[in-house]
């Protein structure tokens, strides 16, 4: 006999890929099965058994009939049956040679090719069924595909992070407002190891209360989580990688069609042929020579057990293509390149898992024959919203209370800030940080604020540096009237949260981000009527004309700062209507001329016009009109020189004319007798008026990078001095009349030409060595009382 594990190699497939295969291919295997131990008991009998029996016929030439045999079962019936005289048998003369010779050479000619290769052709069209049924599991372009997919489904379905988030949801699904009792129930029965999900399944399905003491255990061990995280990388890359084509779906239906096609000729040669198979056969050989015969009566040994066998083979070929058929109406009776979890958004709560298509569809309609549960459980990792608690449960694993209480520090505004920057989101422990008065986040991703930003009673400035950020109603309103200060930034205006625009207690607005192409002409800013408390606005963009909202709060908006990266600024007529503007920044304009709408501005104190393109400052006779002027920003353009109204503005009190290419200074610049800072540095400057020594309230003096080669002594009447940078320039020595400048206490030379300093330098009473920048060639020449005046604390 032949063993039917021979054949297990054409059947041996992976068992995990069990569940890719729906009822009707579970049932076509046990098919095939049958139907190959039908053909090897067939060939196992046919290899091992005489396969006909032969003997002559005696009857003449002449007599004989078209059926030789047709005669003889009927006699040797009505003989047995009588039984009234004696049988003997005919005497033949035939040897056993001549016998097996006639046996072969009958069963070649006289018996029919269906009675003789049955048995092997139920082996070879079986295993031709079995390789048409798993030859998609083999083929390159498909193995592949189905070993990945289901690699990551086993993951995915046993991974602790699925049975977490589905155990969430049916929390938030099916229990209300839980009590603490309710809670200490649904601890105990998830059994000692689960305590902690218990904990974290309720701050879940309460995101309404305030948690004030996290549970002992909350979050998934470290390496499982992490595996969560790759299992969420693997199921995006796999999904962009099938659903870009259909190849498993197209070799399924091939595979499919061609076993019916194979059904279909089998049963119908089958059918014709199954009534060959005949237990007496009439063989007509010429071998009279060799045995005097040539009519034969042979029997077929294995006739009667090859049509039982035929006729239970036709049936298991019937049954199998029943079901070819039926997968046939199965694949194209339905959607099958499409897949929709909606049943499962629906029950999950995911709302955001999305449909699929192409061969990932396929597979999962696949999965859905075997067990639905599988695809439920693949979802989890499809979904954004799975994946983002996964981010947070490790964010707040990872950024404990303590933890971020270590990085608060005091910003420049002396509230205590803390900055986060380039966190995969915001971690839940933050708003434990009460304490906290400022909240810097840069980098993050999209952050939603939960309800527990109502702990952060004392906090006062926000600022979301390319991280946008949704904000609930709750959230809302509880920072309208709390929120002093809050900084966005991002790519484009226009994704500027609208709830900022809601915030009427707010104080200072800090914008930036470009305006669209078919926006930036227009400048269309969100309305600023809530804000009736601003005071400061800050929008670095590339408007081209100052944005029309901003009147809404030209009532009592006080700095008005505009960074246009130099995109050229030409509508500036709405700054007329901000009476009250006491400061103005107009940075990288691409401004020309001083604007004229600043003359308008009656209570401006503080003017900026850096990184512009002035070339010349003649409108600086019209400041007068700004008779509350004290500080005047001209640094970093062109200008070359300074025209002789400046001597108008009495009130200045800080001049800056740095980064410019002035090469002289007016002498009226002397009569400005309320300058207290002027910054010429960095220009072209090769001598100092003496009417400089004229301003008696000058405290600050810088003209460093120029090309000085002596300073007036006049300039040392100014005894207010108390900083005086004169580094990088060409002199070559400094007058002993400093000396006079009793309360200097900052005095830069390095980078001159000097040989020796003046010991008069001791006289300066403010001055120290830590204020005093020199090359310590200079100051070791210096006498010793001298240096160790300097030195004193």
């Amino acid at each position: 006999m032949i063993p039917v594990a021979e054949f297990k190699q054409f059947t041996e497939q992976q068992p995990a890929l069990k569940v890719l295969k729906p009822w009707w291919d579970v049932l076509a295997e046990y098919l095939t099965v049958a139907m190959l131990m039908i053909g090897v008991f067939g060939c196992t009998l046919q290899v091992t058994q005489d396969k006909i029996i032969c003997l002559p016929s005696h009857e003449p030439r002449e007599n004989l009939s078209e059926a030789p045999c047709q005669q003889l079962l009927p006699q040797g019936v009505s003989e047995q049956v009588g039984g009234l005289r004696e049988v003997s048998g005919l005497k033949n003369n035939l040897d056993l040679q001549q016998y097996n010779f006639i046996n072969q050479l009958c069963y070649e000619t006289a018996l029919h090719w269906y009675a003789k290769y049955f048995p092997y052709l139920v082996v070879i069209h079986t295993l031709i069924f079995m390789v048409c049924t798993s030859f998609w599991f083999k083929f390159p372009g498909t193995s592949s595909k189905i070993e990945h997919f289901i690699s990551i489904l086993g993951k995915c379905f046993d991974s602790p992070w699925t049975t977490r988030a589905l155990s969430e949801v049916s929390g938030e699904n099916h229990k209300g407002p839980a009590t603490g009792r309710a809670t200490a129930a649904v601890t105990a029965t998830a059994g000692p190891g689960k305590a902690g999900e218990g904990e974290k399944e309720k701050v879940l399905a309460e995101p309404e209360k305030v948690v004030t003491e996290p549970p002992a255990v909350t979050l998934l061990d470290k390496k499982e989580g992490e595996q969560a995280k790759a299992l969420f990388e693997k199921v995006k890359k796999f999904r962009v990688h099938v659903e870009e084509g259909d190849i498993l779906y197209t070799m399924y239906i091939r595979q499919t069609v061609l076993k019916v096609c194979k059904f279909l000729a089998i049963l119908v040669y089958s059918l014709v042929y199954v009534e060959k198979i005949n237990f007496l056969v009439a063989c007509r050989v010429e071998t009279s020579e060799v045995t005097g015969y040539a009519s034969f009566c042979c029997s077929h040994t294995k006739a009667h057990l090859f049509s039982k066998l035929a006729f239970c083979y036709i049936s298991f070929v019937c049954v199998y293509g029943i079901t070819c058929l039926y997968t046939l109406y199965w694949i194209f009776h339905r959607p099958l390149k499409e897949y929709s979890f909606r049943s499962v958004r629906e029950e999950t709560g995911m709302g955001d898992i999305p449909d699929v298509k192409n061969d990932f569809a396929f597979m999962l309609h696949l999965i859905d024959q075997y067990d639905s549960l599988y695809s439920k459980r693949f979802a989890v990792f499809l979904s954004e919203v799975s994946e983002s608690r996964l981010k947070q449960l490790s964010l707040n694993h990872e950024w404990t209370p303590e933890k971020l209480r270590q990085k608060l520090q005091r910003n420049a505004r002396g509230r205590l800030e803390l900055a986060l920057c380039m966190l995969p989101g915001l971690p839940d422990t933050v708003f434990e940080l009460s304490e906290m008065e400022a909240l810097r986040l840069e980098a993050i991703g999209d952050i939603t604020f939960p309800p527990g930003l109502s702990q952060l009673v004392h906090l006062q400035e926000l600022s979301l540096l390319h991280s946008p950020a949704r904000l609930p109603f709750s959230s809302q309103v509880f920072l309208r009237d709390r929120l002093r200060v809050i900084r966005v930034k991002c790519e484009e205006l226009r994704e500027v949260p609208l709830w900022v625009f809601g915030l009427r207690g707010l104080e200072e607005l800090h914008l930036e981000g470009l305006f669209p192409p078919e926006l930036a002409r227009a400048a269309a800013l969100e309305s600023l009527r809530e804000l009736k408390q601003l005071k400061v606005l800050s929008l670095r963009s590339n408007a081209s004309k100052v944005p029309a909202s901003v009147t809404d709060v030209a009532g009592h908006l006080q700095r008005l700062s505009l960074h246009n990266d130099g995109a050229r600024l030409l509508a500036l007529n709405s700054l007329k209507k901000l009476a009250v503007l006491r400061e103005l920044e107009l940075v990288a304009c691409g401004l020309e001329r001083v604007p004229h709408a600043v003359f308008s501005l009656g209570a401006l104190q503080e003017l900026d016009l850096r990184d512009n393109h002035l070339r010349s400052i003649e409108e600086i006779l019209s400041f007068q009109h700004c008779r509350k002027l004290v500080t005047l920003r001209l640094w970093h353009n062109q200008i070359a020189y300074v025209p002789e109204h400046v001597r108008r503005l009495r009130s200045l009190e800080q001049l800056y004319l740095s980064h410019n290419k002035l090469e002289t200074l007016p002498t009226q610049l002397g009569m400005c007798s309320g300058l207290r800072l002027l910054d010429v540095s960095h220009n072209g400057l090769r001598s100092l008026p003496p009417e400089l020594g004229l301003l008696q309230n000058l405290q600050h003096l810088a003209v460093s990078y120029n090309a000085l080669e002596a300073l007036p002594d006049e300039l040392f009447f100014c005894r207010k001095l108390r900083t005086l940078l004169l580094g990088y320039n060409h002199l070559n020595q400094l007058s002993p009349q400093v000396g006079a400048l009793r309360a200097l206490s900052r005095l830069e030379l390095k980078g001159n030409r000097l040989e020796v300093l003046p010991e008069e330098l001791g006289n300066c009473g403010g001055l120290k060595k830590a204020g005093l920048l020199v090359e310590d060639t200079l100051y070791e020449g210096l006498p010793a009382e001298v240096r160790d005046k300097m030195e004193e604390e």
